[in-house]
C-alpha cells in the first residue's frame, strides 16, 4: 500500500477539522483491496461529543460501509498517534494495521504513553506503522495550537 498516498487524504480530512476550529486530526479507512471504506475528521466541539474524534468517526463510517463491526485485513491512517479511546476502538474493530504521522507525548496509545497494540493481555494484536508524512502531519497540529494560544483562547 502507498502509505503517503492516504496519509495526504488523512491530511485534508485534518484540514477541514482545522477549517471548522476543531483540533486538525484526520482519519482514512482502506480495505485489503485499497478501497477507502471510511473517513472523518475531529468533530468534538461542533458535535458536542467526546466521542466525536477522527478515527471513531472512520470507524463507524467503514462498519457500516461493510455491515460488520471487525474490520479485519483494513488499514487505518490517521494524521496522530490515536488516544486511548480510539486504540480500543482500533484494536477492538479488528484492524490489520494502523498507520500514524505524529506521535501524541500527551495521550498517545500506539507506543508514546500507552502501547496498547502490543499489550499481551489483549487478544487481538496489530501492525503499527509511524512516522508517516510526519513533518506535515506534526506541523498542521503544531500550528494549530501555535495559534490557539496566541489568540490567548480556552486551552484545550
Amino acid at each position: 500500500m502507498n502509505h503517503e498516498y492516504y496519509m495526504n487524504l488523512a491530511i485534508e480530512q485534518a484540514k477541514m477539522a482545522a477549517n471548522l476550529d476543531e483540533v486538525p486530526v484526520g482519519s482514512i479507512i482502506v480495505d485489503i483491496s485499497g478501497n477507502i471504506i471510511g473517513d472523518g475528521y475531529n468533530q468534538t466541539i461542533s458535535k458536542c461529543d467526546p466521542t466525536a474524534h477522527a478515527e471513531i468517526i472512520a470507524i463507524r463510517m467503514a462498519a457500516l460501509s461493510i455491515g460488520n463491526y471487525r474490520l479485519c485485513g483494513a488499514t487505518i491512517y490517521s494524521t496522530i498517534e490515536p488516544c486511548i479511546m480510539c486504540m480500543g476502538a482500533i484494536i477492538h474493530s479488528r484492524f490489520t494495521r494502523l498507520v500514524y504521522g505524529a506521535s501524541d507525548p500527551k495521550w498517545g496509545a500506539a507506543g508514546s504513553i500507552y502501547n496498547f497494540a502490543y499489550d499481551n493481555r489483549l487478544n487481538h494484536k496489530i501492525e503499527i506503522v509511524s512516522g508517516v508524512c510526519f513533518n506535515e502531519t506534526r506541523e498542521i497540529i503544531k500550528v494549530f495550537f501555535k495559534d490557539k494560544r496566541s489568540n490567548k483562547q480556552c486551552q484545550i
